[in-house]
């Protein structure tokens, strides 16, 4: 008996510190040259920056007074064309694809043209994806956001999903556009949840969704299936001018 507890002790050691440890700047590099990331059980150190803002910013332009009349932008878009895979890891700093830069008046954003999943993984710091474009499939069941988080602006072109997915802070989709079907299904959302003005093309399921604070999905619109079974909401829905399939949110409810 002494010998399966030590036994069973060293291997739940092994098994705790077997992640291997990966630097963002070896993984930038990487992206930046256009290579495939595939990664799994791995703890991520350093913030994972991929606008490539501080690359970028020496190379501008110094906003003036009367930028904006002269048809300035201020915004700087990354294409990445690398496919990102992260499966089971831990990313201890921020990870960034949205940077609003106060000294120097630009903002940084990363669009993705491959496929990304980050399954199974942990954002200790924060995930920024506002105003992020994903061209192809992209996939965060799974995952635990720890940190501030939010993918205002983002769209969805093709498959996606946030199947499982724990917010631990208020959660942002305001504006957000999915062209297909995406599924919530069995996530939690310690606080505010907001989906205001985000549009749903081809359905999306909320299925034993579990919000412990409000949910924000005024001026949402979805088309398609909008599947809300054992969805449990524990303070306020605000739904004024939201449109299921055309119909308000309370009528929609009354006819289904």
């Amino acid at each position: 008996m002494k010998y399966l507890l030590v036994l069973f002790t060293f291997a739940f050691a092994i098994s705790t510190h077997s992640q291997q440890k990966i630097y963002a700047s070896d993984l930038l590099k990487d992206i930046k040259e256009g290579k495939d990331i595939t990664i799994s059980n791995a703890i991520i150190e350093g913030v994972l920056d991929m606008t490539y803002m501080n690359e970028a910013l020496p190379k501008l332009p110094k906003r003036k007074k009367g930028w904006w009349n002269k048809g300035g932008s201020n915004t700087i878009e990354k294409e990445i064309t690398s496919k990102i895979s992260f499966i089971d890891c831990t990313f201890n700093d921020d990870v960034l694809a949205y940077i609003p830069d106060e000294d120097s008046g630009y903002t940084f954003i990363a669009n993705f043209e491959n496929n990304v999943i980050i399954k199974n993984s942990v954002f200790k710091g924060k995930a920024m994806f506002k105003y992020s474009d994903f061209i192809e499939n992209s996939n965060f069941s799974g995952t635990k956001f720890l940190g501030n988080s939010t993918f205002k602006y983002a769209k969805f072109q093709k498959d996606i999903s946030f199947q499982s997915v724990q917010f631990k802070k208020p959660a942002t989709f305001k504006y957000a556009e999915f062209n297909r079907f995406v599924s919530f299904a069995n996530s939690i959302f310690k606080e505010t949840a907001t989906y205001k003005y985000t549009k749903f093309k081809k359905g999306v399921s909320f299925n034993n969704v579990k919000f412990e604070e409000d949910l924000n999905i005024k001026y949402t619109k979805v088309n398609g299936d909008f599947n809300i079974k054992n969805m449990k909401v524990n303070y306020e829905i605000d739904s004024k001018y939201t449109k299921i399939n055309g119909l308000s949110f309370n009528k929609y409810i009354l006819k289904n």
